[in-house]
This record gives structure tokens, C-alpha cells and sequence, in this order.
């Protein structure tokens, strides 16, 4: 089996190191991820400037680009087979409910998926994690299962609560979850003239009950939220068309 990993959080993140160690014992890895965390960069590809790639040892890149630059130019140039499964992360906090649609961790597996590849996204349920093995091990067993049992191209959410392998209470499929709105952008220093401001915090979880992703971690199980690209409102299809008659 070979495992394309990249991730968000940049090569020499804690969670891709612990990825790699496991996803090593039972498959061959290619690793191709940011030079630096980029988190919080969606689906962006790089299109104004060539990406550069630095090798840094035998199949492990890492680039100058975003995590979907990283997947989109492994996946169509830079290696020259088809991986069996995509695994992006393991992300250094939560990718619930509205996180997904910023997520750079998402974002690279669902390149992957776009690309017609299974890819798996995952994520430390909690934030300043400290057990990214349990989340590997996690993978691994999500990994193994899935080759005994083959799913056509999908793309896996997954959130991991941060507790020992052992303290999990088991798994579930979920939904997306929802967020309140977020705080307010931050005022920073004033130089020059200009102002600066950091992005505000999330939201606190707002649609959090039973059978969200929210619910699965509070309750220290295993969430996985099966999802895709197509971004059309489909129950408002026919209120859009009566709106527009006249």
C-alpha cells in the first residue's frame, strides 16, 4: 500500500512526525507538505508564481506552497504513481462544524478526493494536544479496516479526542457541527499609517448536540464526518426558483 501524508502545521510539525512513525508499519510513505504552518489556508493553489519543492531526504518534499499546492503538485507532477489513500494531518486542534471550511488539513485531503484518491483528514479533537499517537493509531486502525473493506473515493473528517489510546470511548459518524459567529478581528500596532489587526478567535460551538462532531469529542469518542465538495443548498433549490418568478 502507498500513503500520500501532507498536512497544515508544516513538515516538522509534531503530528506528521507521529503520523509517519505509524502509517511506516504498515504501508509506503511519500511525504509532501508545507515548509511552514499554514493553517487556516482553505483551498488556495498558488497560481501567480512557480512553488518551489526542496527534497529532503528519500520520498519526503516539502514545499514553499499551500497543503493543497502540496497534494495538487504530488499528485500531477512530482510523484509518478497513484497512492492508495491520502492521509492529511494529524492537525494540532480541532477541524469541527465551520473549521472545515478554512481548514488547510481538510483542504489537502480534499484535493486528494477532488483528484479521485480516498483521502482522510485528521485532527486532534481538543486544542494544545499532546497525545498525536493515539490519533495515529487511530488512523492506522481506520486504515486497516478500510483495506479489508474498500469505500469508493471519499473523503473522511476525522477528530480524535486528545486521551490516551486506551481512555477512547469508541466511534462515531457524525454531522458537521455549527459555530457561533467569531470574535472580532483584533486592532494591532499602527506603523506608517497602516493598521494592522489579527482575525479574531472562533466561535464557541453553537449546534453541538447529539450526532454533531462537537458531541462525539465532549464526549471522548472518536468522530468521523463523511463529506465532499458540492457546496449547492439543494432544499432551497425550488425557494430560489420562486423567488425569481415574477
Amino acid at each position: 500500500m502507498k500513503i500520500l501524508v501532507s498536512n497544515d502545521d508544516g513538515y516538522q510539525a509534531a503530528g506528521i512526525k507521529s503520523l509517519i512513525i505509524e502509517l511506516k508499519k504498515i504501508s509506503d510513505v511519500i511525504v509532501v507538505a508545507p515548509d511552514r504552518n499554514r493553517s487556516g489556508s482553505s483551498s488556495s493553489l498558488t497560481l501567480d508564481k512557480a512553488v518551489k519543492v526542496s527534497k529532503l531526504s528519500n520520498n519526503f518534499y516539502y514545499t514553499e506552497g499551500t497543503p493543497t499546492d502540496c497534494v495538487h503538485i504530488a499528485l500531477t507532477g512530482l510523484i509518478d504513481f497513484i497512492p492508495d489513500l491520502v492521509v492529511s494531518g494529524i492537525n494540532h486542534g480541532p477541524n469541527m462544524g465551520d473549521d472545515t471550511i478554512y481548514s488547510g488539513t481538510v483542504a489537502a485531503a480534499m484535493e486528494g478526493y477532488l483528484l479521485n484518491i480516498p483521502s482522510f483528514a485528521v485532527s486532534m479533537g481538543n486544542d494544545n494536544p499532546k497525545n498525536f499517537n493515539t490519533a495515529a493509531k487511530v488512523t492506522v486502525d481506520l486504515i486497516n479496516l478500510y483495506n479489508k473493506k474498500k469505500l469508493s473515493p471519499t473523503l473522511l473528517n476525522i477528530n480524535i479526542p486528545d486521551l490516551p489510546y486506551d481512555d477512547l470511548k469508541g466511534i462515531e459518524i457524525t454531522r458537521l457541527g455549527k459555530r457561533y459567529t467569531a470574535e472580532p478581528a483584533i486592532k494591532g500596532e499602527e506603523k506608517d499609517g497602516e493598521t494592522f489587526y489579527h482575525i479574531g478567535a472562533a466561535g464557541k460551538p453553537n449546534e453541538n448536540g447529539p450526532g454533531t462532531d462537537f458531541n462525539s469529542i465532549k464526549n471522548n469518542m472518536v468522530s468521523i464526518t463523511p463529506i465532499h465538495s458540492d457546496l449547492t443548498d439543494h432544499q432551497r433549490i425550488k425557494n430560489i426558483e420562486e423567488w425569481l418568478k415574477k
